[in-house]
């Protein structure tokens, strides 16, 4: 009778708890998770596409997601969006030089698109000859104002870029303020940020 209530009592006492070791934290029984990963188990997986054609869907939505954020950093200006033959506060000198001014190179494609839609103006011979002297008279003309606007143009915008960037590369600068002059308006890129006087641009809402 002993033995048996003496058994019993024995096997219903608990399991012995070791004690913690110095430093370890007491009911703790796996090591601590690194940051990373329960970073990756809060993320969602990533659905795979089914077939080709749902991979081509969802390529073309990122680029165009893409295209539209890179479209938003040039309208703010943002010029880490630009090329690398616009970028620098040189380049952004000389755009704003020649945005500030109207130059006769601006006016040369213009003056020659309405030139050659005259001439094909249905009219007498009498009033196409006009038209035609007109054209060849002043195609040369108009040719020695826009190269002689750019060559001025070049070498001004050079000149007081060194004078206000000291130590800057200037390597391009002139013909790239050159080119500019004799793009139209509304198709120069980088948009201009002034207007012809130097007034800033007002934002659009």
């Amino acid at each position: 009778m002993f033995r048996r209530r003496t058994q019993t009592s024995a096997d219903d006492s608990p399991a012995s708890v070791e004690d913690p070791k110095p430093g370890q934290t007491p009911g703790k029984g796996r090591p601590t998770p690194k940051r990373s990963e329960a970073q990756s188990r809060r993320r969602s997986p990533v659905t795979a596409p089914a077939n080709r054609k749902e991979a081509y869907r969802m390529q073309r939505e990122r680029d165009k997601a893409l295209r539209a954020k890179h479209r938003e950093a040039l309208l703010r200006g943002d010029e880490r969006a630009l090329p690398a033959r616009d970028r620098g506060p040189v380049r952004k000198f000389a755009r704003d030089w020649v945005d500030s001014r109207r130059l006769p190179g601006q006016y040369f494609l213009p003056v020659v698109f309405i030139i050659m839609l005259l001439s094909m103006v249905p009219a007498t011979p009498a009033i196409q000859s006009v038209v035609l002297l007109v054209y060849t008279l002043s195609l040369p003309v108009v040719m020695v104002l826009v190269l002689g606007s750019a060559f001025y143009v070049g070498r001004r915008v050079k000149k007081e870029a060194a004078a206000r960037f000291p130590g800057e590369n200037l390597r391009g600068v002139a013909f790239y303020a050159a080119m500019r002059s004799t793009q139209i308006r509304r198709l120069r890129f980088p948009k201009p940020t002034l207007l012809p006087g130097g007034v800033p641009i007002p934002p659009k809402d």
